[in-house]
């Protein structure tokens, strides 16, 4: 479908028009079970990149409800999809191509498997069921004076959709800085204590729930399982809340920001980091100054700081000002090369929104800091690679990113090409270390791309990268191939290593994304065979086991995670 400005704006006004996927007929399928709702709807990912319509839906009250439909699907040779919120790129839920004459359901955990429970205090946990948001989570955390140091941005995501893909901040301890007991500076994964998953049970002949423990080597292939599982519970590990400070810079020049070691600059993304732990560069198209947001433990509010009691304070990034909305309309109708306009345009209102909104210097609670992308924000695609490092290699990582990136992008101009209309997005996240859980014989996630290497314990943090663009954009999927090739290629060796991220685009033909053959057979999965601790085998052959019959699969699924041959 193409993207128009109708349903870009749309999509983008989803939260104050309410649902956009409303259901589409009140059939049922074949013998569903009774009790449980079910219905047709369309469903709809992110950027609007895979659309199917009048997809089976159910809607599961209880993990018995779950585990009911499995046992269904399983005799009418259906597969079964989690569905949560659909802020998702990549496709783990539906492929490209699917229609409601596929034999699958959804399932859509967010309407009434979102109960959430402190189990202890000291040290403190929480229990949470796979539908609920991480907004809602994270609010019923703040009540009980508990939280995170990582989460992803938006709100609006499913717990269960967040723990399927290593889900992360950006965070690793600033110089001086020590770890608060309960947190983790990796991905959201690596707080799991136990989980409920569904699972073949050979002796009863179906499924059935089974509850599987940090320390159970069993339990590390479905702490990140990129869908090719369904848990409905987890436990996780939680700390103290902490107060946060971001002040947002929008003055320091990208050639100062992302320099090359010894070049002498100052203000480097590098120095941020060694300060206060806690970046996020924003780098639109065509610009010459990123925007640079730096958050900072602060247990009380500086004098300049203006306090925050909610979640999501900038109001300009989060709905489409008039004039982004008219010139994307004139990008998505053809006229490509208005995209440096576009970014600048994108830049200026970052710039005055900021100061308008008296957003450059926030202070509060962790979740309303952390949290600042709604869906009414700009809806583009996203490529999204995670790169190992050491902490003293950060600057040489985003710096020769940064010179590939505007010489691609320079030289696609110079042929009056536009493949790029966003900003490149880059974070620097810890690893995600087991013993941050404080479970004896706790093992990180298998096939989280934080998983740390073994073989390289100088390797300690993670630089994430995105680069954004409408997923019309001409040209746009041979720039993110060359892009792919260049960080799978440069990123190698004693210096660093790269695995792409679970959610984002990647595996990028010239003219498609997540179908390169060689990314999906080779290359990923050997991103992680890699050290004396290889984990992808392994993790593959423990999914088949809990899944042999593959309900919980679909064409995409099969292909980067198969049966035994």
């Amino acid at each position: 479908m193409a993207l128009t400005r109708r349903n870009f704006l749309e999509a983008s006004a989803v939260t104050a028009l309410g649902p956009l996927w409303l259901p589409t007929d009140r059939s049922a399928p074949p013998d569903f079970p009774s009790g449980i709702e079910v219905y047709r709807e369309a469903y709809r990912n992110w950027a609007g990149e895979i659309q199917a319509s009048s997809m089976w839906t159910c809607v599961p009250r209880t993990a018995a409800d779950v585990v009911t439909v499995t046992n269904w699907a399983y005799a009418q040779g259906y597969c079964v999809r989690a569905r949560g919120y659909r802020h998702t790129w990549a496709p783990l839920t539906v492929p490209a191509g699917a229609s409601g004459a596929d034999r699958v359901i959804l399932m859509d955990t967010t309407r009434h498997l979102t109960s959430m429970t402190v189990v202890s205090t000291a040290p403190a946990a929480v229990r949470v069921q796979t539908g609920a948001s991480m907004e809602s989570l994270l609010t019923f955390l703040e009540e009980h004076e508990l939280g995170v140091t990582n989460t992803p941005a938006p709100g609006e995501l499913s717990v269960g959709g967040v723990l399927a893909i290593n889900g992360h901040g950006t965070s690793v301890p600033a110089d001086g800085e020590t770890r608060t007991p309960g947190h983790t500076y990796g991905s959201l994964s690596n707080l799991i204590l136990s989980l409920t998953a569904v699972v073949w049970d050979p002796a009863a002949g179906g499924y059935v729930l089974r509850i599987f423990d940090r320390a159970d080597p069993a339990c590390t292939a479905l702490l990140t399982h990129v869908g090719r599982a369904f848990v409905t519970e987890v436990t996780l590990r939680v700390g103290a809340n902490q107060n946060l400070r971001c002040v947002s810079t929008v003055d320091i020049p990208a050639t100062e920001l992302f320099a090359p070691p010894g070049s002498g600059a100052r203000r480097t993304l590098a120095s941020f980091v060694a300060a206060a732990g806690r970046v996020e560069a924003i780098w639109f198209a065509f610009t010459s100054h990123p925007w640079l947001k730096v958050w900072s433990v602060s247990p009380q509010r500086p004098l300049t700081s203006r306090p925050v009691v909610t979640p999501y304070n900038y109001v300009f990034s989060d709905n489409v000002p008039r004039p982004v909305a008219e010139l994307a309309e004139q990008l998505l109708n053809g006229a490509w090369e208005l995209a440096p306009t576009f970014g600048r345009v994108q830049y200026t209102t970052a710039v005055t929104g900021l100061t308008a909104t008296l957003a450059t210097d926030l202070w509060g609670p962790s979740k309303n800091l952390l949290l600042y992308v709604k869906p009414t924000t700009l809806r583009e695609h996203a490529n999204g690679y995670a790169v190992h490092t050491s902490r003293g290699s950060i600057q040489r990582v985003v710096s020769e990113f940064a010179s590939f990136y505007q010489r691609q992008l320079a030289a696609y101009q110079a042929r009056g090409e536009f493949p790029v209309t966003g900003q490149v997005e880059i974070r620097v996240a810890g690893l995600d270390r087991a013993a941050d859980v404080g479970v004896p014989g706790a093992r990180p996630p298998a096939l989280s791309a934080a998983r740390p290497r073994a073989d390289h314990p100088d390797w300690d943090v993670v630089v994430w990268f995105d680069v954004l663009t409408f997923p019309t954009a001409p040209r746009a999927h041979e720039f993110y191939r060359e892009m792919e090739h260049f960080f799978f290629a440069n990123y190698t060796g004693s210096y660093a290593g790269c695995r792409a991220e679970w959610s984002k685009g990647w595996g990028y033909s010239g003219t498609a994304a997540w179908v390169d053959p060689s990314m999906l057979t080779r290359i990923v999965p050997d991103s992680y065979r890699q050290g004396p601790d290889p984990t992808w085998d392994q993790a593959v052959a423990d999914l088949n086991a809990y899944d042999p019959h593959r309900v919980f699969s679909n064409p995409f699924l099969d292909l980067l995670l198969p049966s035994p041959a």
